[in-house]
């Protein structure tokens, strides 16, 4: 670690809560390792095994229909404007309202 960081601060920066990298500098330090709970492993039950389930092709439904036009309403007190842009220019319209917006 840098000389002036401090543990927190270097936890912060890469998401990391700070009591667990403590933890983990300090287990280092000790030259133990890390703690895992122990978990008994569970007998399983003996099945018998089963044939792969079939694929079954599925007819999907046609797609909704696709907007043909983008409809964009400002209101900004009394005043509204509606403005109808040609779906196929999207891009065009995210441009106008990017410089808009400003």
């Amino acid at each position: 670690m840098q000389p002036g960081v401090s543990m927190a601060a270097v936890a912060l920066s890469r998401g990391v809560n700070a009591n667990l990298l403590r933890r983990w500098v300090r287990d280092a330090e000790l030259g133990s390792a890390p703690k895992a709970p122990m978990r008994q492993a569970r007998p399983k039950a003996s099945r018998p095994p089963q044939a792969p389930t079939p694929f079954i092709p599925l007819e999907l439904p046609a797609p909704a229909s696709v907007a043909k036009e983008i409809r964009v309403e400002l209101r900004r007190g009394p005043t509204t404007i509606s403005v109808s842009w040609p779906a196929e220019a999207a891009g065009e319209c995210a441009l106008w309202m990017r410089e808009l917006l400003r």
